[in-house]
């Protein structure tokens, strides 16, 4: 008896650390980041190694869908086992370096952004390698590399302070298996984060509500972190207002009032660290029309703006699904393209080989390519909107007067657009990319054009076919 007795206990341990075992082995790994320096003017690129950090989190990915096909991004990343060479992670993206460098500025002087790579921590070392877009796309354009030995004792695996207590605003599931957003404060004093919380929610709910969004609500988390501030709101140099807020957001980014990014990357990753992310809408405190979005870095938007709705949803399309600005009247700073080239954002062409249209499919037998519309007279309404928008910055009048400018502006291009012979059919139609001759977007009119309510047929297609990297 007991012997039998010490047997069944050896057989009871040997299961117990076979099951402990299998648990070990099967939870996700933490998560590493790779902080760079990115350095360079519209001609030139150098890149140095800032640190390399352990985050305080698992990775929140699925595993299973490590590897990046989708060719989106002008940069794409790539983590190689050092040894064997085999890729065990990839990502495209953009970065506010990539865009600076196509204004006048960058024609004349050097800047220098910081930047992130994140991945799961790995066993052994790894070979980080950047690629940059060219014509062929990415193969063989290395811009830089670097070996990360995850052991190393250098890997900064302190904890970052606490932007405080993380908000479960919608749980769906695991993070493995979901696209996991985090939505976070930015000029939010310790007193004002119940209003952060009603914000955030605001804005789950406009996402939400528009489609493809709202068929696919159960496919992602979404998060809320909200650091304290140590004054309301954040820096908007054109009004002489300046702040030194958690994360770093400023409207006026590159001389354009309206765009609101953040080049506080370090702080921002910090921050960020506490919640399982993929991607990052960061809603700023305040009330002046703003807004920015870079694919698979983060988006901003003012959200107590009368149309915080729109340019939340507009702002997350650029950075969750690479979708490109189908709007071209408007002020930008970016130079125009010398050469029209076909864009890699799946939402808008250069029409070089009309027989070729990279949305043919969605196209009604009969539509003719290019597609006509009213191009003139929407052009001059939309320069005098220019106007009036300009006169009233510059008068520095209420943003209620603005607001009801823009309620005008979108109550005529909703009446014109949709009067339109083509209207809601899947074309090409002149007029996207920051330029009105060379660029065509796909209809007539779609949340990247105007303040309209919906997406494209083409976008609505790009922003599911993301959802798939992720979720599942």
């Amino acid at each position: 008896m007991p012997v039998m007795k010490r047997a069944l206990g050896v057989v009871l341990v040997s299961l117990l650390l076979c099951f402990f075992s299998s648990a070990a082995s099967s939870s996700a790994p933490r998560t590493l980041r790779v902080d760079y320096y990115h350095t360079g003017n519209s001609h030139e690129e150098w890149f140095s190694l800032d640190r390399v950090v352990l985050e305080p989190l698992e990775w929140p990915g699925n595993l299973n869908k490590a590897i990046d096909e989708s060719q989106l991004g002008n940069y794409l990343f790539e983590v190689r086992e050092k040894g064997s060479g085999k890729l065990v992670y990839s990502r495209g993206f953009n970065s506010v370096f990539g865009e600076w460098k196509t204004t006048e500025e960058a024609l004349h002087g050097n800047r220098t952004f910081s930047e992130s790579l994140r991945f799961p921590s790995p066993d052994t070392p790894v070979e980080v390698s950047l690629k940059e877009r060219d014509g062929s796309g990415f193969r063989g354009k290395e811009v830089w590399k670097t070996v990360v030995e995850p052991k190393d004792k250098f890997v900064d695996r302190s904890r970052p302070p606490s932007p405080g207590a993380l908000m479960e605003l919608q749980k769906m599931g695991d993070p493995a298996t979901k696209v996991d957003l985090l939505v976070l404060g930015d000029g939010y004093t310790a007193a004002e984060r119940p209003k952060f919380e009603k914000d955030a929610r605001r804005f789950v709910e406009a996402l939400f509500s528009t489609s493809p969004f709202r068929e696919h609500q159960k496919d992602f988390n979404v998060w809320g972190l909200c650091p304290a501030a140590e004054e309301s709101g954040v820096s908007r140099p054109s009004s002489g207002v300046y702040r030194r807020s958690p994360v770093g957001a400023s409207y006026d980014t590159f001389g354009t009032e309206r765009y609101v990014l953040t080049t506080e990357n370090r702080a921002l990753r910090d921050v960020a660290s506490f919640a399982p992310y993929e991607f990052i809408e960061i809603l700023v405190n305040g009330q002046t029309y703003g807004g920015g979005g870079i694919f698979n870095q983060y988006a901003t938007v003012a959200i107590d703006n009368l149309w915080a709705g729109y340019v939340g949803v507009h702002e997350f399309g650029h950075q969750f699904a690479a979708l490109a600005d189908e709007y071209y009247t408007s002020d930008v700073a970016y130079l125009p393209s010398e050469n029209k080239t076909e864009p890699w954002e799946p939402n808008v062409t250069a029409l070089l080989d009309p027989a070729n249209l990279k949305w043919t499919e969605l196209v009604a037998a009969g539509t003719p390519v290019p597609t006509p519309w009213d191009k003139e007279e929407f052009d001059r309404f939309e320069r005098d909107i220019q106007r009036q928008r300009k006169e009233l910055r510059a008068a520095g009048k209420p943003e209620e007067e603005m607001d009801e400018l823009f309620r005008k502006q979108r109550e005529k291009e909703d009446a014109m657009l949709g009067s339109e012979k083509y209207a809601g059919e899947v074309g090409a139609f002149e007029g996207a990319n920051y330029e009105t001759k060379g660029y065509y977007r796909s209809e007539v009119d779609c949340i990247m054009f105007t303040r309209h309510k919906t997406f494209c047929a083409v976008c609505r297609r790009a922003i599911e076919r993301v959802i798939g990297m992720y979720a599942g």
